[in-house]
Formats: structure tokens, C-alpha cells, sequence
């Protein structure tokens, strides 16, 4: 297996499950718990993800969280490559259930931290080809990854290691981009093209791919032509103002059935206000409470693989970007399949 770059164990690993009043089908076997505020200080030990324990091997887990810091395929404000140890820091704050949804992600399956991957930060090309190993290796061992960005590059050896498993997957991007240029500079592989080279290979259910946020200034009148072409339906941010997008995301539902789906969640989609630290912000995007919409409609959903990415610290002085990428982040694991709601 690919090295991973440890970062130590959050306390609170193998605590007994004690199931809420009126849960379902929820098993009493021991599984990984977040460490609670009432035990443990928030600053306590080594820093994981939701300060639950670190394993260097998916073997035996039904999700994981993995770190990816690449960001040398961004274009322009450089820094996503320290956002996976930037929301591990903000993700202390956040605790074991969801009382909005009721899901109970921590009695239901059994979570890790998998802590960084080893990448290439000289050579673009092989840090994709470390990545797709190292989600083959993910994927393969029958765990769903929820991936800490890095920049959108990462995506596309994402979807190459998810493709290669459960066939072409649709998905639900969020984001401000499209992400489907071609070539830049001469290069074909950097953030934003992952979708682009995810259809050339095959690798998307074109029919089942939504794009929700998108926006801002372009060097074309009709910059979202690709998308269109392709069978994708765009979903402007202008089309998001000031509704709610519950109604949205039951057609999005719809759309995508029980097929294999991923989640790729750009934190530019929310409007800068917000989230100002990533590398290129769009004025007039979306709110919070619109992401938790998108993502908990996702919840019951054949979710085989998520992504938070483009959160660059450097331009985070606040830490609300890197807040909200943990919250979003929990959020998505409490949609994956096999979570018990009550």
C-alpha cells in the first residue's frame, strides 16, 4: 500500500456504542467514536478528523477520511495543499450525531482517519497516478472515501480509481466553475479540467451529472456549453438566489436513483462571504444552509465517494472556510448509505 504520511490517534477509538433512544437496526459492536468535549479537551492528543482514530489501512472500514494536500494544479492563489491539516483542525468542534437529519453516523459504520497521502508536489502526472493507486486500494478494500482537498485536480485520479469499480458513476458537483476547460498552457491536467478528462475516459454517467452553482465572469457568452453538450445539467447560481434548493434536490433524487453516485463539493460554490479562503472566489454563490440542502439531499442515496476541496488557509484568516468544510464534510458522511436515522 501507498505510504500515508500518519498524524497520530485522536482518543476515544473503540468506545462502546450506545444507541439513541428509538434507533433502528443500529449494531452494538464496538465502533470508532469522536472523542466527546465532556471527556476530552478539544486541543487534546494528535489532531485527526473529527478526532477519531488514525489507521494506516482502509482494511476493515466502511468510510474513511483521506487527506490529499495538492495544490499544483491551481491556477492562480496557491495554498489548498494545506487545507486537509486546516479542517482537521476546525472538524474538534463538531460532535458524534446529527440531530437535523438524525443520522447516526458513528453507530452505524466504522470510521477512520487514513491522515495524508504521500504525493508528488514536483510532478503533477504522478501525483495523479499516486492517487488513483492509492484509491484503488480504498475502494477495493469495500470503503467509501471522503476525501480532504487539495485543489480540483484531485478529482479526476479520484473518479479514475472509483470508475475502474463500480463503472461509470453519476454526480453532483458543487461549485463555481464548470471545471471542463480543456487544455491550459499547453497542460491537459490541472484543476480545472477533472471533468473534462472524466468524460473523455469514460468515467461519468453524462445523464446523471448535475452541476449547482456555478457562476462568474467568462471569456465566452456561453461558457457552459460543454457541460450542456455532454447531458449535464447546469444549475446556475442565479437560479439558487433566495429559494430554498429542496425542490431542487428531489428531482436531483430522481435523476440519479440507485445507481452509483459521487459527491464533488467545491467550497468556492459558497459565496465568498462565507468562505473567502480558496484560490478562485466568485461573488454571489451560495449559502450555507443551501449546501447542507444539496447535501442532505443526497442522504439514502448509492453515495460510493465524496469530495471537499479548494480550501486554501492563507486566505482563511478567520478559519470559517476550513469550519465549514469540516461541517460539510460530516455532513456527507451522515448521507452515505448504510446510516441509521431516527
Amino acid at each position: 500500500m501507498l505510504r500515508l504520511l500518519a498524524l497520530g490517534c485522536a482518543r476515544g477509538a473503540g468506545a462502546r456504542v450506545v444507541a439513541h433512544p428509538g434507533s433502528r437496526k443500529v449494531s452494538d459492536t464496538r465502533r470508532n467514536q469522536p472523542a466527546s468535549s465532556e471527556a476530552a479537551a478539544g486541543l487534546e492528543g494528535v489532531c485527526s478528523m473529527l478526532r477519531l482514530p488514525l489507521q494506516a489501512s482502509p482494511e476493515g472500514l466502511d468510510a474513511a477520511f483521506v487527506g490529499v494536500p495538492l495544490d499544483s494544479g491551481t491556477s492562480h492563489r496557491p495554498g489548498a495543499r494545506f487545507g486537509p491539516c486546516r479542517i482537521r483542525e476546525e472538524s474538534v468542534l463538531l460532535r458524534a450525531v446529527n440531530p437535523s437529519t438524525g443520522a447516526l453516523p458513528f453507530q452505524s459504520l466504522k470510521v477512520a482517519d487514513l491522515g495524508n497521502m504521500n504525493i508528488n508536489l514536483y510532478n503533477l502526472q504522478d501525483s495523479c497516478r499516486l492517487i488513483r493507486e492509492m484509491f484503488q486500494h480504498i475502494v477495493t478494500a469495500g470503503c467509501i472515501p471522503l476525501t480532504l482537498g487539495g485543489d480540483h485536480t484531485i478529482t479526476y485520479p479520484i473518479l479514475q480509481a472509483v470508475a475502474k469499480k463500480h463503472g461509470p458513476v453519476g454526480l453532483v458537483h458543487v461549485g463555481a466553475h464548470t471545471n471542463t476547460a480543456d487544455k491550459a498552457l499547453g497542460e491537459t491536467v490541472h484543476h480545472r479540467v477533472p471533468f473534462r478528462r472524466s468524460v473523455d475516459e469514460g468515467l461519468l454517467d453524462c445523464k446523471r451529472v448535475v452541476q449547482i452553482g456555478i457562476r462568474g465572469s467568462s471569456m465566452t457568452l456561453d461558457p457552459y456549453r460543454y457541460s450542456r453538450s455532454q447531458g449535464f445539467r447546469v444549475v446556475l447560481a442565479e437560479d439558487c438566489w433566495m429559494k430554498s434548493l429542496i425542490p431542487l434536490m428531489a428531482e436531483v433524487r430522481q435523476q440519479m436513483g440507485g445507481k452509483p453516485l459521487y459527491i464533488s463539493f467545491s467550497i468556492d460554490a459558497l459565496d465568498p462571504a462565507y468562505a473567502p479562503g480558496t484560490g478562485t472566489p466568485e461573488i454571489a454563490g451560495l449559502t450555507p444552509s443551501q449546501a447542507l440542502e444539496i447535501i442532505r439531499g443526497c442522504q439514502g442515496l448509492n453515495v460510493v465517494g465524496c469530495d471537499l476541496v479548494e480550501v486554501s488557509p492563507p486566505y482563511d484568516l478567520s478559519g470559517n472556510t476550513a469550519l465549514l468544510a469540516a461541517n460539510l464534510l460530516f455532513e456527507m458522511l451522515c448521507a452515505l448509505p448504510k446510516v441509521t436515522t431516527v
